[in-house]
């Protein structure tokens, strides 16, 4: 299953970031997880149907009202060992 690991640059902490992309990570269907980074970034892992990772993608890209994306920095993985929650979180800073 595909798995998409994004880094949100911008403004992006304290805007409610980490909430809105569980809440459309959940909605979407996917599994993974959300954090913020002590670089002020945001970190995204997520994994599902492409088409769901793609419109969480294009979320991510908008951010929420009071945000500013910059740059979103994206690789897409397939067949990793690593394992995800079965749900989507909201994991402590890194």
């Amino acid at each position: 299953m595909p798995r998409l690991h994004a880094r949100i640059h911008g403004l992006v902490q304290g805007v409610g970031f980490r909430h809105f992309t569980w809440k459309r990570a959940q909605r979407l269907g996917l599994q993974g997880w959300v954090r913020n980074r002590r670089d002020g970034t945001v970190e995204v892992m997520a994994q599902g149907p492409k088409p769901a990772l793609e419109a969480l993608l294009e979320a991510l890209h908008q951010g929420p009202l009071g945000s500013r994306v910059d740059r979103v920095d994206v690789t897409w993985l397939e067949d990793e060992d690593a394992t995800l929650p079965t749900t989507f979180e909201v994991w402590p800073t890194v």
